[in-house]
């Protein structure tokens, strides 16, 4: 564990922060104005971001998950309740996500031909665009939404972070 220190100009503190934190796994920063009031010094304990190790597997992930049918209503009542041009949430997009993973899954156990793993792939992307943008809280242990293997796995993403919100939720 380590302590940074920052001197930087007010309008890039939010810039600032976010990279130590996609770097690092950091703890609360602590925000001072310099001396001279101009600019901001910001403190922050860090540590290294733990080895990444393997996406849990679909077992693992949906382990609490409720069924395909009653998660497909839940997704669709949440689209359908958001005022037509407001954003839908992380948790609509996390679960979106999960429910077509899972559905991919079950086509390619079953052997079934269709284009359902490239449809979960997309929307595991479109999870990750939320959560790179910052737009939501993502767990991102021991894989955050920039790390090479999210790009590389955007299912194993949304495994990863399906398994910790279902824990936590």
């Amino acid at each position: 564990m380590f302590e940074i220190r920052v001197i930087c100009d007010p309008v890039d503190t939010d810039r600032v922060t976010t990279a130590l934190s996609r770097t690092f796994a950091t703890g609360t920063v602590r925000d001072y104005p310099t001396r001279d009031g101009q600019r901001r010094r910001l403190y922050v304990t860090a540590d290294h971001r733990p080895e990444p190790g393997p996406w849990p597997t679909p077992e693992e992930a949906y382990a609490l998950a409720p069924s395909i049918v009653r998660e497909i209503g839940w997704t669709a009542r949440a689209a359908a309740d958001k005022p037509f041009g407001e954003d839908l949430d992380r948790e609509y997009w996390l679960r979106k996500a999960a429910l077509l993973d899972r559905i991919a899954l079950r086509e390619a156990e079953e052997g079934a031909p269709g284009d359902a793993g490239e449809v979960a792939t997309e929307a595991a992307r479109r999870l990750i665009e939320y959560d790179r943008a910052g737009e939501g809280d993502y767990h991102g242990a021991p894989y955050w939404p920039e790390h090479p293997a999210a790009v590389a796995d955007p299912r194993g993403y949304v495994r990863q972070e399906y398994a910790h919100w279902a824990k936590t939720n």
